[in-house]
């Protein structure tokens, strides 16, 4: 299959699934009837029986005692947040119009995180680096510099394990340090761990029960690949802050009178057994968490521990990390920008995951447009993430892009997944390539490759052909990134069409002959660039092959060989 020949380099968005947890999993659905476990059929049983088996060895995994935790299945980590955040402000605002909860958050915080801020209603604050926090831990209410939370009110600090962007891992202490301060800013405080990006890779350890996050989001799907499903693990003591929330779905009530004889007659009353059966809404997915089962058996027959995929993912991440580090132009200018934490060190598992977070410049020191290197790593068949990467707070702080830059970026046409790659002279994203438990050598070496043979030895030669075409000109030559015809070009405008080549971007040295003639005016076309074929039309070049970079050569007086013009 297609995915055989891949290169996956996003496994911080989800990792792939093993073939045999697929296979297993079909296996147990076909030699199993399982029903809805909201009844009492022998179907119906055998699903609650093995949904709560599966709950238990959830807790087990990250060494979560049951009698201090437990855990709510629910779609994926954000829904966990949002749940939290239910809860936090289930009753807005009290009888005296104060608002419900004040929330503290970290910069580097995922966007689900960010967005709990807007129900907050008793305010919020964005700790702009680790020292804030340090400051906020340790520092009495009069004596801050900010304003923090109202004594009286409810308050959360939510944060994340690690950053999605970069990798880089937080400090774990924060939660148990806010519990057992006396300071009455931290009174009522609880906090929230985003664990999503971390525990794909390292183990979530639970077991300080009373040094441990009173919630825990995550997502299975980012450590197995497979189910789609997430959780939120809850400190049964900081449970009742859930149960502000105003809402219940089926399932979680044991009662409900729904006001049909009598309006002021509404009421119900929630399950109070466990915290999971008081939150888990509707029917659970249990063909989703019964996959779990068997994910957590294949992931252990292959890994073994959590333990050893966090060595192996660092080890590999150090080496990918040193190897980018040491590319560079033929004039000593490095080819890769790396946005590295200040405190993070690529190799220690404590400070930093494997994710790395790049952008890439030109031999003159221009960056180049990250959604073209997305597009040319597809082409090669190498899976990337660019962009936002869902982090503004990280985004905006490694490229320096400020509140005015980024609504310009907006106005400009700049959206999540796409847009503008630059602006004012600075990109407006990243290039992310995450390492995962089935990550090897081989991915690391492939990546370090399409950067080195193509990003940096391409435009190094094709940047240095144009300044030889400037020099040489009476007209300047098509901008790099610039998609225009021929006929649109002035410095063509005698010339005739001599061949046109395709350079598959990882072989783009092989597929170049040193023998083929080149002209002296020479431009290079993107995926959208148009030329004019022996029809007198003009052809969309991706109509004709797939995200290729092409090199029109045209005759002129004088030709060259390829190899004299490249130096090779």
């Amino acid at each position: 299959s297609e995915s055989i020949d891949t290169t996956y380099l996003d496994h911080a968005g989800t990792t792939p699934y093993p073939k045999s947890l697929m296979d297993n999993f079909a296996k147990d659905m076909n030699s199993n009837l399982l029903g809805n476990p909201h009844s009492q059929a022998s179907a119906s049983i055998l699903s609650t029986l093995r949904i709560d088996t599966v709950r238990a060895r959830v807790l087990e995994f990250f060494k979560a005692d049951p009698e201090y935790f437990d855990l709510v299945f629910v779609a994926n980590a954000t829904a966990a947040i949002k749940l939290v955040m239910d809860g936090m402000g289930g009753r807005m605002y009290d009888e005296e119009g104060r608002g419900s909860f004040w929330y503290g958050y970290h910069a580097d915080s995922h966007t689900s995180l960010v967005g709990v801020r807007e129900c907050a209603s008793a305010g919020s604050k964005c700790f702009v680096s680790d020292d804030e926090v340090e400051t906020w831990l340790s520092t009495a209410v009069q004596e801050s510099p900010w304003p923090t939370k109202p004594v009286d009110r409810l308050g959360l600090f939510a944060y994340p394990a690690q950053s999605n962007m970069n990798g880089r891992r937080l400090p774990l202490s924060w939660p148990g340090r806010i519990r057992s301060s006396n300071l009455p800013q931290h009174r009522h405080v609880y906090s929230l761990l985003d664990a999503a990006a971390f525990a794909s890779t390292a183990q979530l350890d639970l077991s300080d029960w009373q040094n441990a996050p009173d919630f825990t989001a995550l997502s299975f799907y980012k450590i197995f690949g497979f189910p789609d499903l997430g959780a939120l693990l809850v400190r049964k003591e900081a449970g009742r802050v859930l149960r502000r929330r105003t809402y219940f779905g089926g399932g979680t009530v044991d009662m409900v009178i729904n006001g049909v004889d009598d309006p002021d007659e509404v009421w119900h009353a929630r399950k109070e057994s466990s915290i999971h059966e008081a939150f888990e809404d509707g029917t659970p997915a249990f063909h989703n968490i019964l996959a779990l089962d068997t994910a957590l058996d294949v992931h252990r027959r292959l890994y073994k521990s959590m333990a050893h995929v966090s060595r192996h993912t660092s080890c590999l991440a150090k080496v990918l990390y040193n190897r980018l580090s040491a590319l560079s132009h033929w004039n000593g200018l490095p080819v890769c920008v790396i946005y590295l934490g200040a405190d993070s060190e690529y190799g220690n598992c404590k400070t930093q995951g494997p994710t790395i977070a790049f952008n890439l410049k030109s031999c003159n020191g221009k960056w180049i447009n990250k959604s073209q290197v997305e597009q040319l790593a597809i082409a090669n068949n190498l899976q990337l993430r660019t962009g936002g990467v869902c982090n503004p707070g990280g985004i905006s702080k490694c490229l320096n892009l400020s509140p005015r830059e980024m609504k310009d970026a907006f106005a400009d046409g700049l959206r999540c997944g796409g847009g503008v790659d630059e602006l004012h002279g600075k990109p407006t994203g990243i290039i992310r390539a995450s390492l995962g438990a089935m990550s090897t050598l081989e991915d690391v070496g492939r990546l370090v490759e399409f950067i080195d043979l193509f990003v940096h030895k391409a435009y190094q030669s094709a940047e240095n052909l144009a300044m030889e075409v400037c020099n040489n000109a009476d007209d300047a030559p098509l901008p790099l990134t610039e998609s225009k015809t021929l006929a649109q070009s002035r410095s063509f405008d005698a010339a005739t069409l001599m061949e046109s080549f395709t350079c598959p971007v990882a072989s783009c040295r092989r597929v170049l002959k040193p023998n083929s003639d080149l002209s002296r005016h020479f431009s290079t076309h993107t995926v959208n660039s148009r030329f004019r074929g022996n029809s007198g039309r003009a052809a969309a070049l991706k109509k004709h092959v797939k995200r290729f970079n092409v090199f029109s050569c045209v005759r002129t007086a004088t030709p060259r060989t390829m190899e004299a013009i490249l130096g090779k």
